[in-house]
Formats: C-alpha cells, sequence, structure tokens
C-alpha cells in the first residue's frame, strides 16, 4: 500500500486494539493519539490480524558499528522512530504484522537483523563473534548513529527484549520508552551460577545442551528441526504453518548464526569469555540497575519458554510503568501470535 493511500485510511482505523489483554476496555480513538501519531480504526487493525502480512514495505543494508546491518523499514521518514527487536530462534518476520500498524499511523519503523542473522553481517574477519548483551545493545545503538536516530521507542521479546532493557539502562537517553516482553531480563555470568529447581534448569535444556561441544556440532546440523522444535515448545498453541516458518528460517541460514547463538548461551553461563573492551558496561549491567524510562512489559498466557513472573521484576522498573497479560493462548513470540497487543503496547507507551 502507497503511503498516500495509508494516509486516507488511517481515519478510519480504532476503536479496538483492546481485547488483546486481561481487563481491556474498549478504546475511543484519541486514546492513542501521540504527537506526529495518527489514529487506527478497527478495520484497520482487523486486516492486520496475525499472518495477514508476508512481506515488509522495503528491507535495506548499512554500515553501523562493527556491521553491515540488514532492516525493514517502513512509515513516514520524518515520523517518530521506533525499533522493533527479535531474538533467538526468530528474525525480523515476527514483526511483519506489527509493522504495518505502526507505520499507517505515522511511525518511522525499523525492524533490524541482529548479529548473525539473515543479511547482517560483520565488516571483518577478525571481529569476535560475540553476543554478550552490552555488545549487542551497542550494535542498535550504531544503527542508530548510521540513521541519524537520536531517540527511539524500543521494543523487543527474547534476545530483542534483554537488549531494549540494556539500552534503556545504559543510554536511557537515547530511549524515549521501551516495550519489554517477559520483563527485565539483563543478567550477568557470575548471577547465573546459582542453581535452580528441576523444573525450572529443564526449560533451560538447550543452553546445556549449548555448553558442550555435540550440542553445537547438533545445532549446526540439524538446524531447522532444532528451531522449529524450539518454536513449537515456546508457543505450543501458536499453530504456525510451514511457509511463516521457512521466512524466518532463511535468517539462521547467516554464517555467523551458530557461533553467536552458542556464545550467547555459553556467556551468560560462564563458560566464555566476553570482550575486555565490554567489561565496564557489563559491570554496570551486573548491579541490574532500575529502568527509569517509560515502561510496558507483556506476558503470553500460554509461554512455553522460560519467563520470570512479573512480580519478580517490577522494582525493575522505576519510571511510569504497566504490565499486560496477553491472553487467547499467546506463547513467546507475542508480536507474531499477537501484532494487534504488541502494537497498541508501542503507541500507548509513547502516551506515558
Amino acid at each position: 500500500m502507497k503511503q498516500s493511500q495509508a494516509i486516507g485510511m488511517s481515519r478510519r482505523r480504532l476503536l479496538t486494539m483492546a481485547g488483546v489483554s486481561a481487563g481491556a476496555t474498549l478504546l475511543t480513538p484519541h486514546t492513542l493519539l501521540a504527537e506526529g501519531v495518527r489514529s487506527l480504526s478497527t478495520g484497520e487493525l482487523l486486516k492486520s490480524a496475525a499472518g495477514s502480512h508476508t512481506s515488509f514495505a522495503s528491507l535495506k543494508q548499512i554500515d553501523a558499528g562493527l556491521l553491515n546491518i540488514g532492516y525493514a523499514e517502513d512509515g513516514p521518514a520524518d515520523g517518530p522512530a521506533v525499533i522493533l527487536l527479535h531474538g533467538w530462534p526468530y528474525d525480523i518476520y515476527s514483526f511483519v504484522d506489527v509493522t504495518p500498524i505502526l507505520a499507517a499511523v505515522g511511525y518511522r519503523v525499523i525492524v533490524p537483523y541482529l548479529r548473525g542473522y539473515g543479511t547482517t553481517t560483520f565488516l571483518s574477519s577478525t571481529t569476535m563473534r560475540n553476543a554478550q548483551q552490552s555488545a549487542v545493545a551497542l550494535d542498535i545503538i550504531a544503527l542508530m548513529d548510521a540513521l541519524k536516530i537520536q531517540k527511539a521507542i524500543i521494543g523487543g521479546f527474547d534476545w530483542g527484549a534483554r537488549t531494549a532493557d540494556v539500552m534503556a539502562v545504559l543510554w536511557p537517553e537515547r530511549c524515549k520508552a521501551i516495550v519489554s516482553v517477559s520483563g527485565y531480563l539483563i543478567s550477568s555470568p557470575a548471577g547465573n551460577q546459582t542453581p535452580v529447581p528441576p523444573q525450572a534448569a529443564c526449560a533451560f535444556w538447550y543452553q546445556y545442551y549449548f555448553a558442550t561441544e555435540v550440542g553445537k556440532a547438533g545445532y549446526a546440523k540439524y538446524l531447522d528441526d532444532f528451531n522449529k522444535f524450539i518454536w513449537h515448545q515456546a508457543s505450543p498453541k501458536w499453530n504456525f504453518d510451514d511457509a511463516t516458518y521457512n521466512r524466518s528460517a532463511a535468517a539462521f541460514n547467516n554464517p555467523d548464526h551458530v557461533d553467536i547463538v552458542i556464545h550467547d548461551y555459553r556467556w551468560r553461563l560462564g563458560l566464555a569469555d566476553g570482550e575486555r573492551k565490554y567489561d565496564d558496561l557489563e559491570k554496570r549491567l551486573a548491579e541490574l540497575p532500575p529502568v527509569t524510562v517509560p515502561a510496558i512489559t507483556m506476558e503470553g498466557d500460554d509461554n512455553g519458554a522460560a519467563h520470570p513472573p512479573n512480580t519478580a521484576y517490577r522494582s525493575k522498573f522505576s519510571g511510569k510503568y504497566d504490565y499486560r497479560l496477553i491472553t487467547g493462548g499467546i506463547g513467546h513470540n507475542i508480536p507474531q501470535e499477537a501484532p494487534q497487543a504488541f502494537a497498541k503496547a508501542i503507541v500507548d507507551v509513547d502516551r506515558f
């Protein structure tokens, strides 16, 4: 759809992004208005249900920091910036339905492939294939610099939620607000040394598998089967089809993907070193500082991935805050399973 068509339709767009979360109430059009942002109507939201879109308006590449980053972009170039971040084992297509909703109401939406995914590649063959939390967050700061975006709303799930949290505590001046699925996900290798009960440990089975050389070899050999299994485990009631999975699976063919994934989980457990240049940042993160910018945290009522209860991290959000439980069999990948709810959270946190 052309931008002029989208703007023409936008007047006919909203009364219900509601109904997507427990306790949600019917919204009037002005509820979702923010400076420079238009309202949505019920009809447009119905057209933007999960699975409505299979492609993005545009895919681009840009050199940023250590990377040449591939990213999707939609919406007016002068609109308020929103950066949406995926996790493992997912990719930018987790936001394929969220993006046009936000673009239609005036946001400039950027959805990058994280390092090790899709068309994002390292500029140098000598750069360490490092996935520690501060390094991944710095990638997004570098992307913002390259795109001349001073401040943005950051939204994400899984690795993307962790990155949003990290950015908010280390560079709050760059974050207008955040939306973080599963809440506060900052951690440290030292902090992850505490044993957990068997039932909780079972949920982290893949991290322990990746700690072994046979696990790394197994992930490389059975990449598609492995990641599809994780999708089913993390979202047991999400009936995605092969086409939906295959669109994202293409991103796992990145030459650095296996190394990045394995390093991420080994680093978390203290089994792999990070880089000394990030030590000061990691020291600050190990103190688990609070998120001071406006924030919404979310959870699916059928999230099969390990996640803390919202009561465990509430004290880590000291600014304006809201928590939302998204009902209806929603799993780990909220943006793709419940795009209306995720888009609503982005627009709402912009109003805080």
